[in-house]
């Protein structure tokens, strides 16, 4: 996942939500780091937590961090339902993104920065189906809801 990694991604959508227009503060993005490291914004709190991604057919991506010891009490995630194609496009890579257990300040936030947040968080608990296709991640949580990022501009790196 070379194309997620050293940048920080900005969340349009969280779980089939899309994001409005709102202050920049409150706008939910991640950074991946090559050594593992995720770290961002839940939109009110920080967050600081690990990655890792197995692409389709294989084991552990060569180019990013080896997974950690996944729990194998957690449920697959669910097909995407038609998010990616059967062919994906030439440069599409299509894998499972793991995260690992998240750190956060305790700051409070307005209610709906808040239910935002906690969506955010939700979708970070659980294995998803990841997609990097057209300059956007793509993810798909177990129940098919569709959360997208797209690069943040340099300055709005978190």
């Amino acid at each position: 996942m070379d194309e997620v990694v050293g940048r920080t991604w900005r969340f349009t959508e969280v779980a089939g939500v899309p994001l409005d227009d709102g202050p920049e503060r409150a706008h939910p993005a991640l950074t991946f780091s090559g050594d593992g490291q995720v770290y961002g914004t839940g939109g009110v709190n920080r967050l600081r937590g690990t990655w890792s991604f197995a692409p389709d057919g294989g084991d552990a991506d060569p180019d990013g961090p080896a997974p950690d010891d996944a729990d194998p009490g957690r449920p697959a995630p669910a097909d995407p339902g038609g998010v990616e194609p059967d062919d994906p496009a030439p440069g599409t890579r299509t894998g499972t993104l793991t995260f690992g257990p998240m750190v956060t300040t305790l700051m409070a936030g307005t209610p709906e920065h808040m239910a935002r947040e906690r969506a955010v968080l939700d979708l970070l608990a659980h294995p998803v189906r990841a997609t990097v296709a057209d300059g956007a991640l793509v993810l798909v949580d177990g129940e098919g809801r569709v959360s997208r990022l797209l690069p943040a501009p340099a300055e709005e790196s978190v």
